[in-house]
């Protein structure tokens, strides 16, 4: 019943393959700031995009350049780049489930837009009240 100098931690981390201190997937930080570079420069594209009147693309430019940004956030300070295919097909799949959600919201909002807008030539009925 020898110790070998092990702790309970220390067999814990042995255990889920990792060495105290040691870290996944270390990127260099020329790769880190270069993604802090393109992330800082969409944002500047984002807001300069609203000086500009492209109509009814405004939202889907909006929305594809956050989507760049969001795929540049989990690839590389998610680490989703590095890790199981799996983890990546699950993030990569919730983009396509709010693409649809938002999609349909839309279609359906704009078939039944005409039907909520109030008309000013009728006038409002009146309610009989008997006392």
């Amino acid at each position: 019943m020898s110790d070998h100098g092990h702790s309970a931690t220390t067999d814990a981390h042995a255990q889920d393959g990792h060495a105290e201190g040691d870290f996944a997937h270390p990127l260099p930080l020329p790769m880190l700031f270069g993604v802090f570079g393109a992330l800082v420069f969409l944002t500047i594209v984002t807001v300069a995009q609203s000086n500009f009147d492209l109509g009814s693309f405004d939202i889907a430019v909006v929305m594809f350049i956050a989507t760049i940004k969001a795929v540049l956030v989990g690839l590389f300070f998610m680490h989703l780049a590095f890790d199981k295919p799996f983890n990546l097909i699950v993030f990569l799949s919730s983009f396509v489930f709010v693409a649809l959600f938002v999609i349909i919201t839309l279609s359906d909002a704009n078939m039944n837009s005409g039907s909520f807008e109030n008309n000013i030539d009728e006038a409002p009925a009146t309610v009989a009240v008997e006392m």
